[in-house]
């Protein structure tokens, strides 16, 4: 029996996995050398440049040139728009069509008020889910959360050369590398307002600021959360006797 011709559309759908890793890691990273990526990924250099130019081919990856130290520039690779619409945006449509009639029926106060309270429920949830353990394990959890929502959400220590790496003030750091909600923010920039409150909701005993916003610059959103002082202990008074 003759084999049968394998359906090219079938074997190309899919990328290799180096390729899918090599997507993920610039989602993070926001730019890296082909040199970076092949040591990450624990392959070559020219193996990786063959993947990079197939991703270039497929309009996912691009690049530009720079002169990190003496010799030829090495170019960075970084994702465009098409390759961060490899990862998912939820129900992007449907959002983008109630935000733009509540845009065109509702004064501008309402329309805040609403998203507020709908920031301040998702927060009720998430501190549901997320428990009252340790502040480390509440930031895995919402990880998790974010994660399964759409996100790429990582987290860790502020990196401090003042303060024990696990003393009780440490501040930590999210990153949300892929937002599912990023053209929604781009039409809608208030939305950004309601997640930096959703974060704040979520960790009540945290004081949060935002660090980095991807509308204005970098490639990833983050928030900083520093433990609030615990109030000092009311002293306990001993009855008189009697």
């Amino acid at each position: 029996m003759e084999p049968q011709p394998r359906n090219r559309s079938s074997v190309t759908a899919v990328a290799p996995p180096t390729r899918e890793a090599a997507l993920a890691v610039l989602l993070r990273q926001g730019e890296c050398t082909a040199a970076e990526l092949a040591e990450r990924l624990a392959v070559s250099v020219q193996v990786m440049r063959r993947h990079l130019r197939g991703l270039e081919e497929d309009q996912l990856v691009e690049a530009s040139s720079s002169q990190a130290g003496p010799g030829r520039p090495s170019n960075r690779w970084r994702l465009t728009e098409i390759g961060h619409g490899r990862f998912p945006d939820g129900n992007e449509a449907f959002a983008m069509g109630l935000l733009k009639s509540m845009a065109a029926t509702l004064p501008p106060e309402i329309q805040a008020a609403l998203l507020q309270q709908q920031a301040v429920v998702k927060a009720a949830n998430y501190r549901h889910q997320i428990g009252e353990g340790p502040l480390q394990q509440r930031l895995q959890r919402l990880a998790e959360l974010r994660c399964s929502e759409g996100y790429v959400t990582e987290y860790q220590r502020e990196a401090t050369g003042t303060l024990p790496a696990d003393g009780p003030n440490q501040a930590w750091l999210i990153s949300e590398h892929h937002c599912s909600v990023m053209r929604i923010a781009e039409a809608f920039p208030v939305i950004c307002d309601q997640e930096l409150l959703l974060i704040r909701q979520a960790f009540p005993d945290c004081e949060v600021e935002r660090v980095h916003w991807r509308l204005e610059a970098g490639h990833a959103c983050g928030f900083r959360l520093m433990p609030l002082a615990a109030p000092p202990a009311t002293p306990t008074l001993s009855q008189p006797s009697c």
